[in-house]
């Protein structure tokens, strides 16, 4: 198949599963060909049966707010048609789904069918989706969508509840590739984060509100007062001052390391024993996964779609939003006991291995044959 994969080229979750399902979709042997504003940060060197097509929005002095969604659609047609593209594929609804709808409607007028299928990814549902502004507009490319996935049943439940749908919506959930996730810890990075042998404890986010990185260094100075332990901050946003005051308040600053944006976080997260997310809300919980794969045990809240990945007192644990108490005590008794984190962390891998690429990559097949049909 000739797929054209539409998604935003940025650290998000919604890019990294657009970027990983096309690479592994290259690997199988499909084309797939990439139609976004920058080359994904994931998408790497060249790679077989793997294209890029660069949307380009030209700077009009009459435009206060370039329109990106015309210069997409376009690109849309203009692939589709000198590519020979079967089906195209947009990541997050906003403003990809309706740039599809545009570009289908400018191609059936020329005689060529193509079909879209979109792929909701949270906040352009639970957050975007809820603008009055953009409701109509998302509604009617979701109905006119040829299929569409939900990361979780979560998710999907959401969004007919927020969008009243007719269209049937197919639950496939985020994925990694756990073949890339087996290297073992590299001992010396481990010493150098925990030079005494301390306990890592590890987050990554982007650091929005509602990833309540606070929460993070609350639970983390809870548990140190009690075990040795550093915590690892991946990843950054703005809620980053906060983080940093909040630090100065705890004085923990000492034993926290803050590295940043990382593009693959998997060699720092195999030097951890626990990760901690303790969002407000998350429509899978793809950086959980990530942990899981790397055999470190999860810290979660109970909310939107953690509750299908991680399970309680199995993989990790759940809590409450905002739960501080209940973590550091979940937190404490996993870290607490060698031979109990051994179990937790082996618990999440087995787990994480029901989401490894080669079992959701053949749903992705079977949902595009079944919209070329």
């Amino acid at each position: 198949m000739k797929i054209g994969m539409v998604c935003y080229p940025t650290f998000g979750g919604s890019g990294v599963v657009a970027t990983e399902l096309g690479k592994a979709l290259a690997l199988k042997g499909h084309q797939v060909h990439f139609i976004t504003y920058s080359q994904p940060f994931r998408l790497g060197h060249f790679t077989e049966n793997l294209f890029y097509h660069e949307v380009s929005v030209s700077d009009y002095p009459l435009f206060e707010y370039q329109p990106y969604e015309s210069a997409l659609a376009s690109k849309m047609v203009d692939v589709v048609k000198y590519e020979k593209l079967d089906v195209l594929h947009v990541h997050y609804a906003i403003p990809h789904a309706s740039a599809a709808l545009m570009a289908k409607n400018i191609l059936a007028s020329e005689g060529i069918h193509i079909p879209y299928i979109t792929t909701l990814h949270g906040t352009d549902i639970t957050l975007v989706g809820r603008d009055p502004a953009f409701l109509p507009v998302i509604c009617h490319s979701l109905e006119n969508s040829d299929a569409i996935t939900s990361v979780s049943e979560s998710l999907k439940q959401d969004t007919l509840s927020i969008f009243k749908l007719k269209k049937e919506i197919s639950v496939i959930p985020n994925f990694v590739d756990i073949s890339e996730y087996t290297a073992s810890a590299n001992k010396c990075s481990r010493h150098h984060y925990a030079p005494k042998g301390e306990k890592i404890m590890i987050h990554v986010s982007n650091f929005r509100k509602v990833k309540r990185v606070e929460d993070v260094l609350q639970v983390f100075n809870k548990v140190r007062q009690q075990i040795p332990c550093k915590l690892i901050l991946v990843g950054d946003g703005p809620e980053r001052a906060n983080i940093d005051r909040l630090c100065r308040e705890l004085n923990t600053c000492g034993d926290i390391i803050s590295v940043g944006k990382i593009a693959d976080p998997k060699e720092v997260l195999s030097i951890a024993d626990l990760f901690i997310l303790p969002s407000e809300t998350e429509s899978f919980g793809l950086a959980a996964l990530e942990a899981m794969a790397t055999k470190i045990p999860v810290l979660s809240t109970n909310t939107g779609g953690l509750p299908e990945l991680n399970i309680n007192g199995v993989t990790g644990f759940m809590s409450g939003v905002g739960a501080i108490d209940d973590m550091t005590e979940h937190a404490l008794y996993i870290l607490s006991d060698e031979k109990r984190l051994k179990t937790f962390k082996e618990a999440a891998y087995q787990r994480a291995q029901k989401f490894d690429i080669s079992v959701i990559l053949k749903q992705y097949e079977h949902l595009y044959k079944q919209v070329l049909k």
